[in-house]
C-alpha cells in the first residue's frame, strides 16, 4: 500500500498512480449539514447503479456475522466457553458494528459508549489511557490484544474488529493489574470466505486542515486447502487540527490460520510505523486562575518538532486443540516491541508569569526509547461431572517479561530556557539548545512474573452456580535510572490471590450475581527514594464487591446494571518523596448500566450510565483525605441510534448519531480545580450501491458535530504550579468509499 498527498494541487496518489481530488471535494462538504448529504449521494448513486440490484451493507471486514450492535464477548477475555449469563462479572463489548459506524481513531474514542470510562494522562497524545471505575494509567498493562499484553501506546487501527472490556479486578485471569478492569483488542481473523474491500477515505478540520488514505483488506481460503488468510494494509496521512503538525500512519497486518479437525493454529503480525504530534496541548494556572490559559485552542506552546515517530512490531501465535466435546486446550504466545523517537518541548514548572503573559520552555527530548512484552500462556477448561454436580473448570499458568527503556533524555539547562509571550507568540522563533541528562537517562523498569490459576464454576442446582478461584502470581522487578545506572526498585516476591461468586438464573435470559474479587500490582520507582525501593515494601492491593444483574434478549439485545465497592491499600503517598510511604488508601463505588443492541428491526441503541465516587481515604498526608481521584468524572452517559432507513432510490440508506457526556472531574490530587464537563456529538450517513455493477459504500461521518472546546484530562501530579491538560479533537468531517471484490 503506498500513497502521497500532493498539497499544491490538492491530490491524493493512491498506488502511485491513480489520483482523487478529495480536499476540494471535502470543502464541499463541510458547506452543508447531512439532509444535503443524503441527497448528494442519492444523486451519485442513481447516476451509476444497476437498476436491478439493492445490496446489503458493506462492513468494514468480511466478517459478516455481526450486524447489531448487541456482540457476543470473544473466549479470549474471560477464556471460556461459559454463557455471558454464567458468569460473576461484567464484560461490555464494543462491535464490529460501530466499529465500522464510527471508524474511532483511538482507544479513548472507541469507548465512549461503555460506562464507568474517562480518559486519564495519554503522555501528550501519544499512549491509551482508560481510567476504570476510577483507576487506571498510561502503560498500566491493562490493554491486551486477542487476551496478550501489550506495551505500544496506540492499538486501533484498521485490523481491530472489537473492543472488550472486562470490568473490576481481573487478576485471576491476568496477574499484575489495577483494578478497575481490562481491555481487549480483537482483531480481524481470516476467513473461508473470499472477500476483498478497498477503502479510499479522506478527511478535514476546520482551518483547512486535511488529510487522506486507502485501505485493502483481504481474506479467503487458500485453494481447497485447510489454510486462509487475511491481510489488511492502511496507509494515511493528515494535518493535526491544531496550529501545526501532522499524523501519519502506516500498518501491514498478514495472519495465516489452518483449521484441521479439532486443531486450529492462528500466526498474525502487525507492523505499524508512525509519525504523530507530541502535544502536551495548554497549561492551567493551579494556584492563580484555576483555569486553562486564555488563548486559542488552535495555539501550541511548543514547536513543529514535537512529533513522536517510530515503530510497533506485534506477532502473535495460538493454538487451539479441542481434546474431546468437554475439553479445549489453548496455548498462546505474543510478541510486542515498540521503538520511538520524540521531541518533547515544554513549559518549566514555575516559570507562568500571568501579569506579562509569559512563560519559559526547555526543548526537552527522548531518543531511543524501547518498549518490549513476550509473554506465553496456557489454559485447559472444559465440563466434568463430580458428586452429581457439573463442574465448569479453567486450569492455566503463565509467564510474562516486560521492558521499558528511555536511552537518552535530552534537557535545557535554565540558562539556555527562553521565555516566550503565550498571547503574541513572540519569542518562539528563538533556537532553544539542549543536550543529553546523564543523571535522567538509560530509564528502565523490567518486570518478569509468572503465574498459575484454578477456576471452578459448579452448577449447584439449574439456577444456582457457586464459582470459586485462585491465583499465585510471583514478580522480580527492577527499575532505575542515570548514567552511572542507580538501581532504585528491587523486588522478588509472590502471592495468592483468591476469587469467589455467586449466579443465580431467574431464566434463559436474565440472571443476577455476586462477586469478590482481588488484585495486586508492585510499587516501582526509576526516581530516586530516600531508600531503595524493595520486596519489603508490599504491593498495592486490591478488594472488590460487585452485585449485578443481566439480561440478554437471543442476539438482539444485552443489558448490564452492576454496583461495586473497590478498595485499594498500599499506595506509595504522592506527598513526599523523601520516604517510602505505603499508607495511602483509596475507594471507589459506583452502579453503571449498559444497554446495547436491536430495538426493532430498524433500530440500533447504546444507552450507558455510570456513578463512580472514587477517592482517598487515608494518608500520611491529611490534606490528602477524602480528595476526590484526578481524571475521575462523578457521572458519565452516552447514546448511540442508528437507523436502517433501507432501500431509497437504488440503495441502502443508514444513518445514526452517538453522543456522550464527560461530568467535571477534579484535575490534580489536591483537587485545587476542576475540569468542566462536557458533551461530544458524533453522526455518520451511510449509502449502499453498485456502482458500474460492483457493490460500494458511501459513508460520511462528522466527529464533534458542534465543534465543542473540551479538556480531556491533566498530568494530575501535585508537584508543579501548572499542570499540562490535553483538548479534545476540533470537528472532523471524514468521507469514505468502500468498494467490495
Amino acid at each position: 500500500m503506498h500513497f502521497f498527498i500532493d498539497n499544491e494541487n490538492n491530490y491524493l496518489y493512491i498506488f502511485g498512480k491513480f489520483k482523487i481530488r478529495f480536499v476540494k471535494l471535502m470543502a464541499h462538504f463541510m458547506r452543508y449539514r447531512l439532509s444535503v448529504l443524503s441527497a448528494s449521494l442519492l444523486v451519485i448513486s442513481s447516476a451509476y447503479a444497476d437498476e436491478q440490484a439493492v445490496l446489503p451493507t458493506i462492513t468494514a471486514s468480511a466478517d459478516q456475522n455481526q450486524m447489531s450492535y448487541a456482540a457476543k464477548q470473544d473466549q479470549s477475555t474471560l477464556r471460556t466457553q461459559q454463557k455471558n449469563l454464567d458468569i460473576p462479572q461484567t464484560v461490555n463489548v464494543v462491535s464490529s458494528k460501530f466499529i465500522s459506524d464510527y471508524n474511532p481513531a483511538n482507544l479513548d474514542n472507541a469507548l465512549t459508549q461503555v460506562s464507568g470510562i474517562t480518559q486519564g494522562n495519554t503522555l501528550a497524545g501519544t499512549q491509551d489511557t482508560i481510567m476504570k471505575r476510577g483507576f487506571g494509567d498510561n502503560r498500566d498493562g491493562s490493554v491486551m490484544v486477542n487476551g496478550l499484553p501489550i506495551v505500544q501506546g496506540r492499538v486501533m487501527n484498521a485490523a481491530v474488529s472489537q473492543v472488550e472490556v472486562l470490568k473490576g479486578p481481573a487478576s485471576l485471569l491476568y496477574g499484575i493489574m489495577d483494578p478497575g478492569g481490562v481491555v481487549n483488542v480483537v482483531t480481524k481473523k481470516p476467513q473461508k470466505q473470499q472477500s476483498t474491500l478497498l477503502s479510499i477515505y479522506g478527511s478535514s478540520y476546520e482551518r483547512s486542515k486535511n488529510g487522506g488514505g486507502a485501505t485493502v483488506d483481504t481474506t479467503g481460503q487458500i485453494g481447497t486447502s485447510d489454510f486462509s488468510y487475511r491481510l489488511i494494509a492502511d496507509a494515511s496521512r493528515k494535518d493535526y487540527w491544531r496550529s501545526f503538525g501532522h499524523i501519519e500512519q502506516q500498518l501491514i497486518a498478514p495472519s495465516l490460520q489452518w483449521e484441521h479437525g479439532a486443531t486450529k493454529v492462528n500466526v498474525s503480525y502487525q507492523y505499524r510505523n508512525f509519525d504523530v504530534p507530541f502535544d502536551r496541548s495548554t497549561i492551567v494556572d493551579r494556584f492563580g486562575t484555576g483555569k486553562v490559559l486564555p488563548i486559542s485552542k488552535y495555539t501550541r506552546l511548543d514547536q513543529s518538532s514535537n512529533q513522536m515517530s517510530g515503530e510497533d512490531h506485534l506477532a502473535q501465535l495460538t493454538i487451539d486443540h479441542q481434546l474431546n466435546e468437554q475439553w479445549l486446550l489453548h496455548g498462546g504466545y505474543s510478541y510486542n516491541r515498540e521503538t520511538y523517537d520524540a521531541g518533547q518541548m515544554r513549559v518549566v514548572p514555575g516559570s507562568l508569569n500571568t501579569t506579562t503573559n509569559t512563560l519559559k520552555r526547555s526543548n526537552d527530548a527522548t531518543t531511543g526509547a524501547l518498549s518490549v512484552a513476550s509473554v506465553g500462556q496456557l489454559y485447559l477448561n472444559g465440563q466434568m461431572t463430580l458428586f452429581g454436580l457439573r463442574h465448569d473448570l479453567q486450569v492455566g499458568a503463565e509467564s510474562s517479561y516486560v521492558k521499558y527503556y528511555r536511552k537518552d533524555l535530552w534537557r535545557t539547562t535554565a540558562a539556555n530556557q527562553k521565555t516566550i509571550n503565550y498571547n503574541t507568540l513572540a519569542g518562539t522563533n528563538l533556537t532553544t539548545s539542549s543536550s543529553i541528562d546523564p543523571a535522567s537517562s538509560d530509564q528502565t523498569n523490567k518486570l518478569h512474573t509468572y503465574g498459575m490459576y484454578i477456576q471452578d464454576s459448579v452448577y449447584l442446582t439449574d439456577q444456582w452456580i457457586a464459582v470459586l478461584g485462585a491465583r499465585y502470581t510471583h514478580w522480580q522487578q527492577t527499575a532505575g535510572r542515570g548514567r552511572p545506572f542507580a538501581l532504585n526498585t528491587n523486588t522478588d516476591d509472590g502471592k495468592w490471590l483468591p476469587r469467589a461468586g455467586l449466579v443465580y438464573k431467574i431464566n434463559d435470559q436474565a440472571s443476577v450475581y455476586a462477586s469478590y474479587t482481588e488484585s495486586l500490582k508492585p510499587s516501582w520507582t526509576i526516581a530516586p527514594l530516600k531508600t531503595q525501593l524493595t520486596s519489603d515494601v508490599p504491593p498495592e492491593e486490591s478488594k472488590s464487591y460487585e452485585i449485578g444483574f443481566k439480561y440478554e434478549l437471543d442476539s438482539r439485545l444485552s443489558a448490564n446494571l452492576a454496583v461495586y465497592d473497590i478498595k485499594k491499600t498500599n499506595i506509595i503517598d504522592n506527598d513526599t518523596i523523601t520516604n517510602v510511604s505505603t499508607a495511602q488508601d483509596a475507594r471507589s463505588r459506583g452502579v453503571e448500566l449498559d444497554i446495547s443492541g436491536r430495538l426493532t428491526d430498524k433500530l440500533d441503541a447504546i444507552l450507558t450510565y455510570a456513578y463512580t465516587d472514587a477517592k482517598v481515604t487515608a494518608s500520611t498526608n491529611a490534606t490528602a483525605v477524602g480528595k476526590n481521584l484526578p481524571n475521575v468524572a462523578k457521572n458519565t452517559a452516552s447514546l448511540s441510534l442508528t437507523y436502517d432507513y433501507g432501500q431509497l432510490g437504488l440503495g441502502n440508506l443508514r444513518l445514526g448519531t452517538s453522543g456522550n457526556y464527560v461530568g467535571d472531574r477534579p484535575g490534580d490530587d489536591s483537587n485545587n480545580f476542576k475540569l468542566p464537563n462536557y458533551t461530544l456529538v458524533n453522526a455518520f450517513v451511510s449509502y449502499d450501491t453498485k456502482l458500474y455493477g460492483q457493490a460500494i459504500n458511501l459513508k460520511f461521518n462528522v466527529n464533534n458535530i458542534f465543534d465543542k472546546d473540551y479538556l480531556t484530562a491533566t498530568t494530575m501530579a501535585d508537584t508543579a504550579a501548572y499542570l499540562n491538560v490535553s483538548r479534545g479533537d476540533s470537528r472532523e468531517y471524514m468521507l469514505r468509499a468502500t468498494m467490495k471484490f
